[in-house]
């Protein structure tokens, strides 16, 4: 299934589905972003006749010049990049959500990621929360084992309800014995409109530490400071709105002032300066 030119070298798994576990398009924007910087290349896709109801998730079409383009049906995607200087391959994988078969599915995607020899994954999703788009975009998330996750200072979700395909891929990869990281960027649930520049970047921040390589941001901090911006703007001209953000500002402020300590800083900023000097 997968066409490989050399063996990978101590490849990390980073995965991001459409749909449901993408709230402002923020998980996806992340992976698009690490192809587009890490000069990625297509390894396969998955067959897209399996998974999907295509009149759920529709094949898309473009015009030119009066003429009828190449038809592009959804489908699940894998490619592979070579961070300069860290040493090691990272996969990442992209596509919606499947309509069906998510057994199959994740089987597919398994035996992908056994076929690679990938023994670390980072699944990337986003949701819908109180949080106030001012502030920094939580990121919360599980990992297996759960000292993966404390190691890196992740704080753990308590979540209980319904799941997606992330949910059920870190089941299957963990079992599989593949060290799992699941993270979750909280969208602010007032400008759910994508994308979310400024979520995207606060995965990516995660995925600098977990797969140990500095991640070139482009446009993305302009990008999130315009968002953040256009949405300030956007809440000023609604005076409810614009209370009801002033109260979530205060919830998380009073919320997070125990960890606001010199101690707590110096984690953030050493956390910081570890990612520049791997890169």
């Amino acid at each position: 299934m997968v066409k490989l030119t050399r063996e990978l070298v101590d490849p990390v798994m980073v995965a991001a589905f459409e749909g449901w576990n993408d709230a402002g398009e923020a998980a996806t924007l992340a992976v698009e972003h690490l192809a587009k910087v890490w000069d990625a290349r297509e390894l396969c896709a998955l067959t897209p006749d399996d998974y999907y109801d295509f009149q759920v998730t529709r094949p898309r079409m473009s015009v030119v010049n009066g003429l009828a383009g190449k038809v592009e049906w959804p489908t699940t995607r894998v490619a592979v990049a070579t961070p300069p200087g860290v040493g090691r391959d990272v996969v990442l994988v992209n596509g919606p959500e499947p309509n069906m078969r998510w057994r199959s599915y994740t089987a597919d995607l398994m035996s992908v990621a056994r076929e690679l020899g990938v023994k670390r994954a980072v699944m990337l999703g986003s949701l819908l929360a109180d949080a106030p788009h001012t502030r920094p975009i939580p990121v919360t998330g599980i990992a297996s084992p759960v000292e993966l996750g404390a190691g890196y200072g992740l704080e753990p979700t308590t979540y209980t309800g319904p799941t997606g395909i992330v949910g059920v891929l870190h089941e299957a990869l963990s079992e599989a014995g593949v060290d799992t990281v699941s993270l979750w960027a909280a969208i602010p649930h007032y400008v759910a409109q994508p994308p979310c520049p400024k979520a995207a970047l606060a995965l990516l921040g995660w995925v600098e530490d977990l797969v140990e390589a500095a991640v070139p941001l482009g446009e993305l901090p302009e990008d999130a400071v315009a968002w953040e911006a256009n949405v300030s703007e956007l809440t000023a001209e609604d005076e409810d709105i614009s209370a009801y953000v002033r109260g979530l500002e205060e919830a998380k402020d009073t919320a997070e002032l125990p960890e606001a300590t010199g101690d707590a800083i110096a984690r953030e900023f050493e956390r910081y300066l570890r990612r520049r000097e791997d890169g």
